[in-house]
């Protein structure tokens, strides 16, 4: 027999602005609404609100970015009314303070409890390790990667064998070339002051020291004037605030005399459209990526990529000693290495176009059978339905 009461998931993060926890937010309550469930997700706000709600999801507005103990148990309270007014039957967390909350008000009112450890979060103190345990306290622990389980058996005992692995998930439909119009592009080129005749270098992320855009400005001013000369180096990602950072990136830029040849766009909210404009997509991190979407999207778009040889990679990038040259699906070079990214971002850009051709297919196929928003979305659902009691 179906439930009595409809179904009811409500999501928690930070801000629904931009990033990984937020567009999997959103991905899931879509997914939900499509199974006939309620989709609710609490945060305090941000871009991707809209979206949201033209998926038929309900968006609640709270300060959950907080980090303050105070705001933390006002938010607990909130949640707790929520839970209760709304007759929610499953709380799912995405951030660590408004996991606190989340994990507060779920013992309160006796509802399941997930949440997806979506980051390999800094732990250097015990402090700071109390702090993140919150992300494996929970009924059913949903880790992004085979990386990041590994990393919360390292720090968490309290998290047993509750951890599952469920890998990131990107619109593969999306992200095909015959899914995005000449007028996406030609807009976006616009947006980025392109004539159209450039190959472009894109590094898709937000502009933050540890996913290494200095890395990338280092290695694009390597590149050889006489065979790259054409390219363009693409910076796409929100500031958030850093306006420092954005002015030390500015001064290197400068520092190589590559003036408009590295552009620091903003945000972008057509990534799709961005990825397939690309020649070459640089994923520059130095720090482990607990998944590494960028890596996978450009994989779907077709286009070639170079990431950092750490954190979960392994299982997104096909490469070399891992296969074979022939089943390679990208390059993998040592994280803060500029010399290794240039030189790989040359034999990237300097494929003939039949082994393009290979190389992004066999891409494509790779991060389509492996990381699909589908796959992705029937097993989080297959998580709530296993906790929740009577679906």
């Amino acid at each position: 027999m179906p439930p009595l009461t409809p179904v009811t998931i409500l999501q928690i993060a930070p801000e629904l602005d931009t990033g990984g926890v937020e567009r999997t937010a959103v991905d899931v309550a879509r997914a939900c609404v499509s199974h006939g469930w309620r989709a609710l997700v609490a945060s305090q706000g941000g871009r991707l609100v809209a979206e949201l709600e033209q998926a038929g999801g309900e968006h609640v507005t709270l300060p959950l970015a907080s980090k303050n103990p105070l705001t933390i148990l006002a938010n607990a309270r909130a949640l707790v009314n929520l839970i209760r007014s709304r007759n929610v039957s499953l709380v799912h967390a995405r951030s660590r303070a408004p996991a606190w909350s989340a994990l507060i008000a779920a013992r309160v009112t006796g509802v399941p409890f997930v949440t997806t450890y979506h980051g390999a979060y800094n732990q250097k103190s015990a402090l700071k390790g109390l702090y993140n345990s919150v992300m494996a306290r929970a009924d059913t622990v949903i880790a992004n990667s085979h990386f990041t389980k590994r990393l919360i058996a390292e720090r968490h005992a309290c998290a047993g064998d509750r951890v599952t692995v469920i890998h990131r998930g990107s619109d593969v439909t999306g992200f095909a070339r015959a899914a995005i119009s000449d007028d996406r592009l030609d807009a976006l080129r616009a947006a980025w002051g392109l004539g159209g005749h450039e190959r472009v270098i894109l590094q898709m992320a937000r502009i933050t020291p540890w996913k290494g855009q200095p890395v990338t400005i280092d290695a694009f001013a390597r590149l050889d004037p006489a065979a790259h000369g054409d390219c363009v180096l693409i910076l796409a990602g929100d500031a958030q605030g850093r306006g420092g950072y954005l002015d030390a990136l500015r001064a290197r830029i400068e520092s190589h005399g590559l003036g408009e040849r590295v552009r620091l766009t903003g945000h972008c909210a057509d990534v799709p459209a961005a990825m397939a404009l690309a020649c070459v997509v640089a994923v520059s991190s130095v720090e482990p990526e607990a998944f590494g979407r960028a890596a996978v999207e450009a994989q779907l778009a077709g286009a070639p990529v170079v990431v950092s040889d750490l954190g979960a990679v392994p299982e997104t990038v096909l490469a070399p000693p891992q296969v074979t040259a022939e089943q390679r699906t990208g390059w993998r070079v040592p994280p803060g290495d500029p010399g290794a990214l240039a030189a790989a971002l040359d034999e990237a850009l300097s494929l003939d176009e039949s082994a393009r051709k290979a190389l992004t297919d066999r891409a494509r196929a790779h991060a389509a059978e492996h990381f699909s928003l589908h796959a992705m979305c029937a097993a989080t659902l297959a998580v709530y339905e296993d906790l929740i009691p009577a679906v």
